[in-house]
């Protein structure tokens, strides 16, 4: 496994804003918790590659958002605000070495974020950041690599894995009151206790679950289900709404 990520820009603190009101962001912090996170995916059994190629973009650590990474083929996202427009083409280059690249082009609107492969399943957010035109055209691009694409209505949070991640025994981590439930109709769904809201945003790694720290109700309930859960300090980046997820990514062998 490898595991791509993108040092945390000295403008962190300028960075979009959606669902969270804006705070200031220590970015000694930052740089210290996206280190530690680093770490905690190398334990896990990941190659970690630090790119530093979008420094001056203040989101540009959310590098998961600027593309959609499956086995066969890497989509390059089109990314929903103007402001990060500019983040997958510094990202490319990297890409390219491991995957056959395709991209979605504006005016369609679709960030990595807002996409959760589970198995050959694609659950694709409606969020401020992915629209329906997005939506149809990833999947013009997997369906031909026989991935099924499912659209998820999202509301009060930014992307879809935000509000649901996918546990490694297939079940759904979920928050369901930030999305539309019945379109997760044949899936288990496993909800995170309403008092951890942003809790649903976890990372598969290996044999691992990670997941930020503060969360420990929903930390307890994945050791019940038998994951070994690790957890990360990322208040910093919670602030500009991202969390384990947002930070990677990642891309089998």
């Amino acid at each position: 496994m490898l595991a791509l990520t993108h040092l945390p820009s000295p403008n962190l603190e300028l960075g979009q804003r959606t669902h969270v009101a804006r705070a200031p962001i220590d970015h000694g912090l930052a740089l210290r918790q996206h280190a530690a996170y680093r770490r905690m995916l190398s334990d896990c059994g990941a190659a970690v590659v630090a790119l530093d190629v979008n420094r001056g973009l203040p989101d540009s650590a959310f590098i998961e958002d600027t593309a959609v990474v499956l086995d066969e083929v890497a989509v390059l996202a089109s990314m929903g605000t103007a402001a990060r427009r500019d983040e997958p083409a510094g990202i490319e280059p990297e890409l390219r070495k491991y995957r056959e690249l395709h991209r979605i082009e504006l005016p369609a609107a679709l960030e990595g974020g807002d996409v959760l492969r589970v198995g050959r399943v694609l659950l694709v957010g409606l969020s401020a950041r992915t629209d329906a035109a997005g939506v149809r055209c990833l999947e013009e691009v997997v369906r031909r690599y026989g991935y099924r694409v499912l659209a998820v209505p999202l509301r009060d949070c930014l992307h879809l894995k935000t509000a649901c991640t996918a546990l490694p025994d297939g079940a759904l981590l979920v928050n369901p009151a930030w999305l539309h439930m019945p379109s997760l109709g044949g899936f288990e769904t496993v909800p995170v206790p309403e008092e951890e809201p942003w809790a649903a945003n976890t990372l598969p790694v290996g044999g691992a679950v990670c997941l930020a720290a503060g969360h420990g109700r929903t930390a307890d309930l994945l050791c019940r289900r038998g994951f070994d859960v690790r957890t990360v300090d990322l208040s910093e980046f919670a602030k500009a709404e991202g969390s384990v997820t947002c930070l990677s990514l990642l891309l089998a062998p």
